[in-house]
């Protein structure tokens, strides 16, 4: 048995000081995410005419491919230097690059592709996630891992819960705002967001330079327990078909909510004709709600995890999803409003017109794009269904979040968790590109029923897998016969 002493680099509270860092950082990655994402589609629309719904995807999903390239590179640093110095360095990129997404109406063309660039770089300075991952899992025990991976989502929750309110707020400000001459800057709802996400990334850096002053690989050397007295667990084989399994999963569970947060803001656009402005303030408030709810969602799992276990919950919050999903599958007789235009050239079933624009085009066309070819024969979904499968969705996304990579870092055990904690960000940050991209080409090409009735294929793939590994996906001193189940 080995003692672990407070001269040996953490005593108790300098260590859950430094986790209660890596917590607030997970919250500032989750707001300087959300914080625009209502917001995204209305900017290209309103700097860029050529931006279309399948453009969208892209430029959603170019956050998490930046997110995917910079994670095991940001895991693979933090294994070899002292994890502070990736940390600043990423949230440097990602300052820096919010401001970039302030000023990308300057350029005289090509707006939407400053857009997407801007994007990919506040993804890479995101990467930082898997270092945040890796501290925390190596800094607890395994009896604490559970808990502290809980608090940690819950920090994430809570960032999803201020990002679309705070966006929300801010849509107070207009899309005019005012211009500042000084900074050349056009301060307003679409800028501001970014700018606040700066700030915070400003704030973030220096609380990880002032607590994060002594680092340590403790979670790496030794393996703690409540006791504080530990055995040295290093022995044993990692189940790499765990691994592998965890990993998928995490992508589809990544992937499902990419959709959801991608098409949220355009399917409101088409199905209840709301303006850009109407669109970023009550997907703000509904966002919200949801990222409410799910803190409650990680307390409850905190709790229920010690009773039934992760992988019952695993696989409940997986039903739950594709119930969402289902629930938002379109029914009925009853069609989505189409945009006014010249109908000449359609042949369309009974349908209702949205207004039209007056003659010095003050009025804002909403309503459901008839290039979108679907509108004309696809029923509408209604906003009782929209936000009942929201509620569903923000109770199974996040259970499903958190035990996922619970799971995942008691498989790991006590080995070095850098850069597999940056294999399994990659693999989300893979879903989060794959996913805006997936929806938004077969939204825009064939509407929501191929859309969401897909979605219900990946997740009941899912709830099969979970199934099919169940009894691998176990934790690493189970697996090696030093615990018990």
């Amino acid at each position: 048995m080995v003692t672990i002493n407070q001269n040996h680099a953490f005593d108790g509270r300098s260590r859950w000081r430094s986790i209660r860092v890596m917590y607030f950082t997970m919250f500032l990655s989750s707001v300087g995410f959300t914080i625009v994402i209502t917001s995204i589609w209305p900017y290209l629309q309103k700097i860029d005419d050529s931006a279309d719904a399948s453009f969208l995807g892209w430029v959603v999903a170019a956050y998490s491919l930046g997110q995917m390239v910079a994670s095991p590179l940001f895991g693979l640093w933090s294994n070899h230097r002292p994890r502070r110095e990736s940390l600043v360095c990423s949230i440097c990129i990602n300052v820096l690059a919010n401001i970039y997404y302030s000023y990308v109406y300057l350029p005289p063309s090509h707006k939407k592709y400053h857009i997407l660039l801007a994007r990919v770089f506040v993804g890479f300075g995101a990467g930082n996630v898997a270092v945040v991952r890796a501290y925390v899992a190596g800094a607890t025990s395994l009896t604490e891992r559970t808990s502290a991976m809980a608090n940690m989502s819950a920090c994430q929750a809570l960032g999803f819960i201020l990002g679309p309110a705070l966006q929300a707020a801010l849509s107070a400000i207009g899309e005019k705002g005012f211009y500042i001459e000084l900074l050349h800057l056009k301060f307003n709802m679409y800028t501001a967001p970014a700018l606040l996400a700066a700030f915070f990334g400003v704030v973030n850096i220096v609380l990880v330079l002032v607590v994060l002053r002594r680092d340590s690989n403790v979670g790496f050397i030794f393996h703690f327990t409540d006791q504080v007295h530990v055995a040295p667990e290093i022995e044993g084989s990692i189940d790499h078909i765990a691994v592998l399994t965890s990993n998928i999963l995490f992508f589809i569970i990544l992937f499902i909510f990419a959709v959801f947060e991608t098409i949220s803001t355009p399917l409101s656009m088409d199905m209840f004709a709301w303006t850009r402005k109407d669109a970023v303030l009550y997907n703000g408030i509904i966002l919200a709600a949801v990222g409410f709810q799910s803190v409650i969602v990680f307390l409850v799992v905190k709790v229920l995890s010690v009773r039934v276990g992760d992988r019952p919950l695993l696989l409940g919050g997986l039903v739950i999803i594709f119930i969402g999903f289902f629930i938002l599958l379109p029914w009925g007789t009853q069609y989505p409003k189409i945009q006014w235009i010249d109908l000449q050239n359609y042949s369309m079933p009974d349908i209702l017109l949205a207004p039209p624009l007056t003659t010095n085009g003050t009025v804002e066309p909403t309503g459901c794009p008839p290039e979108q070819t679907w509108c004309q024969y696809t029923p509408a979904i209604h906003l009782a269904q929209y936000i009942t499968s929201d509620i569903l969705i923000g109770v199974g996304y996040p259970a499903t979040n958190v035990m996922s990579y619970t799971l995942y870092s008691k498989i790991l055990g006590p080995k070095p968790q850098g850069v597999y904690m940056g294999w399994l960000t990659a693999s989300g940050s893979g879903a989060r590109t794959l996913g805006p991209v997936f929806v938004s080409q077969v939204y825009t090409i064939l509407g929501p029923r191929w859309a969401f009735s897909l979605i219900c294929g990946i997740v009941l793939a899912a709830i099969l897998l979970l199934m099919a590994m169940y009894k691998r996906l176990i934790a690493f001193s189970v697996r090696n016969g030093r615990m018990e189940e």
